[in-house]
């Protein structure tokens, strides 16, 4: 039987257009590129792919509106206006943004409901950012009398997003960028333009200054001429760990600044307090998240060695009766993957956890009363030595390992035996024992209980998870310089 969901149409604009210097122009030439429905296979959306020319012309735009428009020179406070008002414009769009994360990339519609409306929010909150937080420090100097420390906009940003949270991303790139008083290129991926459309949309309506943001859309050899434009002065990047490299490895070259959003091979480990059942039942909660297209999904479930079967035999229990289908349905629980090779990509993966000798438990192939869409069973390996590539991969899909421990130690050294550092659980009903754990765990964030990864306070990870954090005051910080002044005198003003 096949999916029932159709391709939900969204009336943008100008999808042949691209979005610079505050107007739609057409590119410099006839490419496009199609988006595909992951539910039905097919085609959601066509947009123009932006050429090298465009590329130029969009950087060009950000570089003049930093250097001579008004943009850097207004105050903080008459930039969080303009963010007031595209995060408000953004919110009169929230059943677009959440219809179109679900045909682009599978997440169920509830899901993305539920979510966009936060995302929105962003925009909110670092306008209220303007009036706390401190751009201006006084110092006492060692020499001269007054002393300051004033943060000011990096500069131009190079803004590039992934396909499996577009609009949640973008915000959390662009929302300090602008309240920092950067300008933005905002460069979208091929598989999921849509809302990056849509924030084009937001700021043309509210009267955003030329130049101040620019959207396209481009494939990987344009998209590296962003990375490589001396007028850029910053990248801030959310991706697979290959294009993250490549891309520090250019900044690197030319002393850009580079923040990065990585990959994940998330561990949680369960203490011999805590119930095996209740852990079972909250991955089969998280795991169907985005199809476990999530870089922070908890994938390497570590626990006591004499509670290894009890723990798989839940996990496959639950998982089992995890609904998959169409993501406009509200009874399925889990949508398809995003695309093709990502299903192909967690098939190998699957099939290489077999032939490593890791026991599948449940799942592991296509659903049988689905014929089309990009679909694939929430999967369980038990067993699991942390040397095998299932548990070192980042798979990208619901596939869970459970690798048994010997003790306490044994398992914060499994957990840390990783190139990844993003995230972490400790399943524990003691928050003192948690705290201790956590502390020894290299991860950007650990959670108690459950996947508790928390924008608004700050995220990003260790080792190959990256470099520097998005969300909360921190994600503020990388758009800005630091700058030292030393005063013979009190100034008459300090703004």
């Amino acid at each position: 039987m096949a999916t029932t969901a159709s391709p939900e149409r969204v009336a943008l604009a100008h999808p042949d257009c691209l979005f610079i210097d505050g107007g739609w122009i057409k590119p410099a030439s006839d490419a496009t590129i199609d988006v595909v429905n992951p539910a039905t296979e097919e085609i959601f959306l066509t947009v123009a792919e932006a050429q090298a020319a465009d590329m130029n012309r969009a950087v060009a735009a950000a570089r003049t509106a930093f250097d001579k428009g008004p943009w850097s020179r207004m105050s903080h406070a008459e930039r969080a206006r303009y963010l007031q008002l595209l995060g408000d414009e953004l919110k009169q769009r929230s059943d677009e943004l959440a219809d179109i994360w679900t045909s682009e990339m599978g997440i169920l519609n509830a899901a993305s409901r539920a979510g966009i409306p936060g995302s929105c929010s962003v925009f909110n909150y670092y306008a209220s950012l303007a009036d706390t937080f401190p751009f201006i420090e006084r110092h006492n100097p060692a020499v001269g009398s007054v002393g300051l420390l004033v943060r000011e906009a990096v500069g131009v940003v190079g803004a590039i997003v992934p396909w499996n949270a577009p609009f949640k991303l973008i915000a959390y790139k662009i929302a300090p960028a602008l309240l920092a008083g950067c300008t933005v290129v905002l460069k979208a991926s091929p598989e999921a333009p849509g809302s990056a459309y849509i924030v084009a949309e937001a700021a043309e309506a509210i009267g955003l200054p030329p130049g101040v943001l620019n959207v396209l859309v481009a494939d990987r050899e344009v998209s590296e001429l962003l990375v490589r434009n001396p007028d850029v002065d910053k990248i801030t990047f959310t991706g697979s760990g290959a294009a993250g490299k490549q891309i520090a490895s250019i900044c690197g070259s030319r002393i850009a600044r580079c923040t990065l959003e990585l990959g994940g091979k998330s561990a949680a480990i369960i203490f011999d307090d805590y119930d095996v059942e209740a852990v079972a039942q909250d991955m089969a909660k998280s795991t169907p998240m985005m199809t476990g297209q999530v870089c922070a999904s908890l994938t390497r479930l570590v626990v006591p060695q004499n509670r290894h079967d009890a723990l798989v035999e839940a996990m496959a229990a639950e998982f089992g009766r995890i609904k998959v289908g169409d993501p406009f349905d509200s009874a399925i629980q889990m949508g398809p993957l995003a695309m093709a090779r990502q299903r192909d990509i967690v098939e190998r993966n699957i099939q290489r956890g077999c032939s490593e000798g890791a026991k599948l438990v449940t799942g592991g192939g296509r659903p049988a009363h689905l014929n089309r869409g990009f679909f694939i069973e929430p999967t369980v390996f038990g067993n699991v030595d942390n040397t095998m590539d299932i548990a070192r991969e980042e798979i990208f899909g619901p596939v869970v390992s459970v690798i048994p421990a010997r003790d306490e130690d044994h398992a914060i050294e499994i957990a840390n035996d990783s190139q990844y550092g993003l995230n972490a659980a400790v399943y524990t009903n003691d928050p003192d024992r948690a705290l201790r754990a956590a502390r020894k765990l290299r991860s950007g964030t650990v959670g108690q209980n459950g996947m508790r990864t928390d924008f608004t306070i700050a995220f990003g990870g260790f080792k190959q998870s990256g470099i520097g954090r998005e969300g909360g005051t921190e994600g503020l910080l990388p758009f800005l310089e630091t700058k030292t002044i030393v005063l013979d005198a009190e100034p008459s003003t300090i703004a």
